[in-house]
């Protein structure tokens, strides 16, 4: 929980301060603003330490001013509060005061220290400023790229979609199990694209695939996984194949079946149980077709497999999926509050 946390105040802060950069140009009249708004508080809060102790440093509320100045408004707008810094504490918290004379040897060596300090602040807080701001560029233009591949890719299924339709309008079986596998990669690639291409919910998956059927017929149970891109579009159709299945020839197929979808995730392994009840009296087909094949072989690319039980109440089907280390699954909803059960 704890790392959890950590990471998501990291990306508050790089939010934030990504945020405060887009107002805040370098070397920009709003950048000199900031400095000087720092600089003051940098004095105000000097002060305050002061009136608690008189012993308290007398530069140490510059550096962070110095520091958060360069990282914002680059290197002139934080020399300055650097030099006004070192001025300010020098005539007016180093004895005698009010004067620029200094009186203790120490105070000599903090000011030397602090003018060499701060230009290492200086210099470090804003190259680590030009190097988020290409991160920030880079991550835009691959946001451009991504939308423009997607768009590109959607185009192409189109195109494929009307060239099945037409060489196979004598055949509309087969027409319509291709139109139907290319439709269900292509609601996971929305989703996909949705998620910023981190990849898709299986929660997210299996309501798009057991979208058309009756909300009170489909439960799905158990951790809102995120699948990584290549396992969201390898578990996708293998849902889809079982819904049309069930739908031809299950528990989805008459008006009482239902479908129970239990995932469960232990480490890196993903689990999920496909259960129909219901429905009519289900026997082992004679023959494998293109479905079962595909339901029996599209895991073991990812170390997993999958088994399939004709049961006279229905067929269940187990899933395995061995999942990239780091792979996190949480019983939320979209909204973060609980979620153990879902029913559409």
């Amino acid at each position: 929980m704890r790392q959890v946390d950590t990471a998501k105040l990291t990306v508050a802060v790089d939010s934030a301060l990504a945020r405060l950069r887009g107002y805040i140009p370098p070397g920009s009249l709003q950048a000199y603003a900031f400095a000087a708004v720092c600089a003051l508080g940098a004095g105000l809060f000097e002060v305050w330490l002061k009136w608690l102790d008189q012993n308290a440093s007398p530069l140490i509320a510059y550096y962070p001013a110095v520091a958060f100045t360069a990282l914002l408004g680059g290197i002139g707008p934080a020399a300055l509060v650097a030099i006004f810094g070192g001025v300010t504490a020098w005539w007016a918290f180093m004895p005698p005061a009010f004067s620029l004379s200094l009186e203790r040897h120490g105070d000599q060596i903090n000011l030397i220290t602090f003018a060499f300090v701060s230009m290492l602040l200086v210099l470090a807080a804003d190259h680590f400023r030009r190097v988020a701001k290409r991160l920030e560029d880079e991550e835009q233009l691959r946001q451009l790229a991504v939308q423009e591949l997607a768009h590109r890719l959607k185009n192409k299924i189109a195109t494929i979609q009307a060239i099945i339709s037409v060489q196979l309008r004598d055949q509309p079986q087969v027409r319509d199990g291709i139109l139907s596998r290319l439709a269900a990669l292509t609601a996971t690639d929305h989703l996909v694209e949705e998620a910023n291409g981190r990849g898709a919910f299986a929660h997210d998956i299996a309501r798009t695939e057991l979208g058309p059927y009756a909300a009170s017929r489909v439960v799905i149970q158990g951790p809102n996984v995120l699948l990584p891109p290549k396992y969201a579009l390898t578990v996708a159709p293998l849902v889809h194949e079982l819904a049309t299945n069930s739908a031809k020839y299950g528990s989805l197929s008459v008006p009482d079946g239902i479908v129970m979808l239990t995932l469960r995730m232990t480490d890196a392994l993903l689990e999920v149980d496909w259960q129909e009840k219901g429905g009519p009296t289900v026997s082992a087909p004679q023959r494998q077709g293109f479905g079962l094949r595909l339901l029996s072989r599209a895991l073991e690319q990812f170390g997993g497999g999958t088994d399939i039980l004709f049961e006279p109440s229905g067929v269940i089907c187990k899933m395995k999926i061995k999942l990239p280390v780091g792979t996190t699954s949480e019983p939320v909803d979209e909204d973060g509050k609980p979620l153990t059960v879902t029913a559409m």
